[in-house]
């Protein structure tokens, strides 16, 4: 879906933009991914396994924008993309329509700024004005700086997945399972 863009103030100042993704931004996108799946542990995958090609991210953003109930939401300063944030649906299943998806990731050297609220914020709001019901996450149980923004917006944990992801080393890591009512 579109959003018209939105335009906040980050902790220090900076003028953040918060629009939805459009297709000029896939060079960026893929870019992001490369990079904070290297800055981090807590993502899904290894920098060297994003592997996206130009058409596919294309193609992403394309069926983001036409979707009535999904938001890929980008924030930019001074040009430069810092994050994403977005909602996307569990299924098309009647059953599964109260429920949506919730996934953020900044670059690392613009967490803790307040961006990451914003646009988790917007997305909920968003995703309360499009009738879903409940928003859930999935969130590596070692990220405290992240569980602690989510239940600080509402979202409580309500379960874990015993070694949720292995790393390369050899170690696990567990995850929880995050929701917030939003009715």
């Amino acid at each position: 879906m579109r959003i018209d863009p939105i335009t906040i103030k980050d902790k220090l100042g900076r003028e953040v933009v918060l629009r939805a993704a459009r297709s000029e931004d896939a060079e960026d996108l893929i870019q992001y991914l490369k990079v904070t799946c290297g800055e981090t542990p807590y993502l899904i995958r290894e920098p060297n396994e994003v592997t996206i090609t130009m058409e596919e991210e294309l193609t992403f953003i394309k069926s983001k924008l036409e979707n009535d109930r999904e938001l890929l939401l980008v924030a930019y300063i001074d040009g430069k993309h810092v994050g994403n944030c977005s909602i996307m649906s569990f299924a098309s299943y009647k059953r599964y329509q109260h429920r949506c998806d919730v996934a953020i990731a900044l670059y690392q050297e613009y967490c803790g700024c307040g961006i990451g609220r914003a646009m988790l914020e917007t997305v909920l709001d968003v995703a309360t004005k499009l009738g879903y019901e409940q928003a859930e996450l999935e969130v590596v149980a070692d990220n405290e700086n992240a569980i602690s923004l989510y239940e600080k917006l509402g979202f409580k944990k309500y379960g874990t997945f015993p070694d949720n992801m292995k790393y390369s080393d050899g170690t696990y890591c567990d995850a929880y399972w995050m929701m917030k009512k939003l009715v």
